[in-house]
């Protein structure tokens, strides 16, 4: 038999459970302070990898620097995918260097740039090393320089500028004369020489092999284009450079989807980082998705109205300033929702300027000493002459009559003024029944000798030999009705007389501008009376034509405000907008039009030379092949003190006597009126939450919020903060007790 054995209950189960417990606690314990360690001593950055995906409207055309100027969507690509021998730097507003290093010389005429170490075009191996070389800068800009080039906008930046190659790495520019802001020419992406071997210089612009498959120098290289149902897509990937090691790239890939419209943007916007340009509901608001930030921005562009110098009506100085302060500029911004009112093209603002308020009164004073006057002016102008002129001499009479055909007027005088043998009206004089040293005569009404004709008749008292002895301006009607209106007109002319010379104030008085003309007589203005049209002295009405384009459509409401606001001045202003973009530039070219309600870019070097050096007209000669394209000087100015300051102010390279010419050249332009400057429009540019380091700082085009991109990331990691480490952990945990 089997003895069965007993064995004794012991605690061990529970002691091992008790360590299993500790030992958890503990280690949890460990990882949270691990965790909290991490957390203090630790911060995050950004990471290298992810793709920003932006949308934008527009249509893709050939992505090449040489033709980009005039497509903001291609701006933006070829602005990563090209890099110039400078580059704007949006941060400080100045030109820095890029691919090269630049050296000036003092006079502003020599520009030598020493390209980088090491830079490679995109096409560049290991095997088959592709640099960027002094040949490759100069068949960039030798190219733009030839008669054949097709962008004739782009060639007039480097008249007048001979380039050479000094070394394997340094090119030499040398200016026909000073230019201290040929820097900006030199931001322009550099293209490889050896991609357009063999291409006449007239087709370059059609050479869609390298269009749309390009090789540049940029921080990033182009990888594909697809066409799709929605939208044109463009990716590029980022490009290892060594000239980028200060300042990192860390967006591995950027996608460019262009549509056709913003409707076809929305419908894809859950695919989307960033949005290029926001549009603007009716209320002014961007329309943005919620999971968007809008951040604003201007550009160094102002909108303005144009006054074409050249037109006869616009000669006048009085009623140019007169115009200026005619323009409401709150009332246009707040119309069109913009608020960045603009007084100068050298984009300072002088609050202080009376030049620059809106002042109707100001405005209606202007215009009253110019050479377009309202009828009421013309009216009282009359009526002031011709009592200036009854006030004195010998006859004294009522200016206006009430007299039927058939009855006689009886005017009497003094013989001592009109001795016996002077005639009225070539009707002889007689001695006064009373014999008082009196003379008396009656004028007629029946059309004979001496008759007092309806309306305004010149009574002339003449001495038997001739010579007049005096006259006075009469007007006479035969209907009641009429003579109740000239007597109120001659009333409110008294009272018009005593206000100028402050004899009488309060509500009697009367000012020009509580005059209103009907039916050629003068009586009180009605808050109901419609304005009447300016007239000068040959009676031309001023009637002025105001162009502008269609698209933005900003600028027809802005027209039409203009309109409004300008006709209590007696101004009449026709608005042309052209059905196309075609006649709107052949109008634009033959400078035809009174006013152009239109913008220019000033970009980054600010230089106000080619809108208002007299250099920069239009050649107008009725050839059609004369016209040039790049006349800017939208206004046809010409000041020989204006065109000084502007050489001065490009010449100089001291920004003291630059500042004292920008200073100077405000006041000219100020005083001659030569625009009327409104506003700089306002930009709205949209990005998702999720991509951080977005700052667009002081931009130049719409393409250099890119030249900040280097601070953009969308991943992040942790990384230990300076002078910290793991070994750090057990000094931070007796830090803690």
């Amino acid at each position: 038999m089997q003895r069965r054995q007993h064995f004794k209950p012991t605690n061990l189960s529970w002691e091992r459970l008790v360590l299993l417990v500790a030992v958890f606690a503990f280690t949890l314990s460990f990882i949270v302070l691990l965790y909290k360690f991490w957390k203090d001593n630790t911060h995050l950055v950004p990471a290298f990898g992810g793709t920003y995906i932006e949308g934008s409207v527009g249509e893709l055309q050939t992505i090449n620097p040489w033709f980009s100027v005039t497509n903001d969507v291609n701006r933006d690509i070829v602005s990563l995918v090209f890099s110039g021998l400078l580059r704007y730097n949006p941060e400080t507003q100045l030109i820095e260097d890029d691919l090269a290093n630049l050296e000036v010389s003092s006079d502003n005429r020599i520009y030598t740039l020493t390209l980088k170490d090491d830079i490679h075009w995109h096409d560049s191996t290991k095997e088959n090393p592709h640099l960027v070389t002094p040949e490759d800068v100069i068949f960039t800009f030798q190219t733009i320089q030839d008669p054949e080039f097709p962008n004739t906008l782009l060639r007039q930046n480097y008249l007048g500028v001979d380039m050479e190659k000094l070394d394997d790495r340094k090119i030499r520019f040398k200016l026909s004369e000073s230019y201290s802001f040929f820097p900006s020419n030199l931001t322009l992406g550099i293209l490889p020489k050896r991609s357009f071997e063999g291409i006449p210089i007239s087709k370059l612009d059609q050479t869609l092999d390298f269009g749309f498959n390009p090789i540049g120098a940029g921080p990033y290289v182009f990888k594909s284009f697809i066409q799709t149902e929605l939208s044109s897509e463009v990716t590029l990937e980022r490009f290892e450079r060594d000239i980028d090691k200060e300042e990192v790239f860390h967006l591995n890939q950027i996608i460019f989807r262009i549509f056709p419209d913003y409707t076809t943007l929305l419908s894809d916007i859950r695919n989307l980082d960033g949005v290029r340009h926001v549009p603007r509901n009716e209320n002014g608001e961007p329309i943005i998705p919620r999971k968007f930030t809008a951040t604003e921005y201007s550009l160094p562009q102002y909108v303005a109205l144009f006054l074409n110098m050249e037109r006869p009506i616009l000669s006048d100085k009085l009623l140019r300033t007169g115009l200026q302060l005619g323009t409401n500029k709150q009332e246009i911004v707040d119309e069109i929702s913009e608020s960045l009112i603009v007084d100068t093209p050298l984009l300072e603002i002088d609050l202080a300027d009376w030049r620059y308020k809106s002042d109707m009164q100001a405005a209606q004073g202007a215009l009253f000493e110019s050479d377009w006057h309202l009828p009421e002016k013309v009216r009282l102008q009359h009526l002031l002459e011709m009592r200036d002129a009854n006030e004195v001499g010998a006859l004294k009479i009522e200016p206006i009559v009430l007299m039927d055909t058939g009855a006689a007027l009886t005017i009497t005088g003094s013989i001592a003024d009109a001795p016996i043998g002077s005639t009225l009206n070539s009707i002889p004089i007689v001695n006064h029944p009373t014999e008082s040293g009196a003379w008396i005569i009656s004028l007629p009404t029946l059309g004979n000798t001496g008759s007092i004709k309806l309306g305004t008749n010149s009574i002339k008292l003449q001495n038997s030999e001739g010579e007049t002895i005096d006259s006075f301006y009469l007007w006479r009607t035969d209907k009641t009705k009429d003579f109740k209106r000239a007597d109120e007109e001659q009333n409110l002319l008294e009272r018009f007389i005593k206000t100028r010379d402050e004899n009488l104030v309060g509500e009697q008085a009367v000012s020009f501008r509580d005059l209103y003309r009907e039916k050629g007589m003068l009586r009180r203005r009605l808050s109901t009376d419609p304005y009447d049209i300016r007239v000068n002295e040959a009676g031309d009405k001023l009637s002025l034509t105001l162009m502008t384009s269609a698209n933005p459509p900003q600028y027809e409401k802005i027209a039409k405000v203009i309109q409004k606001q300008w006709e209590p001045l007696g101004i009449h202003i026709a608005i042309v907008v052209p059905e196309s973009r075609d006649k709107f530039e052949e109008k634009l070219l033959s400078r035809d039009y009174d006013i152009l309600l239109f913008g220019q870019s000033l970009l980054d070097n600010l230089d106000s030379y080619p809108y208002w050096h007299s250099s920069g007209k239009q050649k107008l000669t009725g050839e059609r092949s004369d016209l040039r394209l790049d006349a800017y000087n939208l206004s046809q100015y010409t000041s020989l003190e204006a065109d000084t300051l502007l050489e001065s102010i490009r010449q100089t390279s001291n920004e003291s006597e630059r500042s004292t010419s920008l200073e100077e050249l405000r006041e000219v332009l100020k005083n001659d009126v030569p625009a009327i400057f409104l506003y700089a429009p306002l930009y709205t540019f949209a990005y998702d939450k999720d991509v951080r380091g977005v700052a667009l700082k002081n931009l130049s085009l719409h393409s250099d919020r890119f030249l900040t991109l280097h601070n953009w990331f969308i991943k992040q990691e942790r990384v230990f903060k300076a002078g910290k480490n793991w070994w750090s952990f057990p000094g931070w945990m007796f830090g803690l007790l």
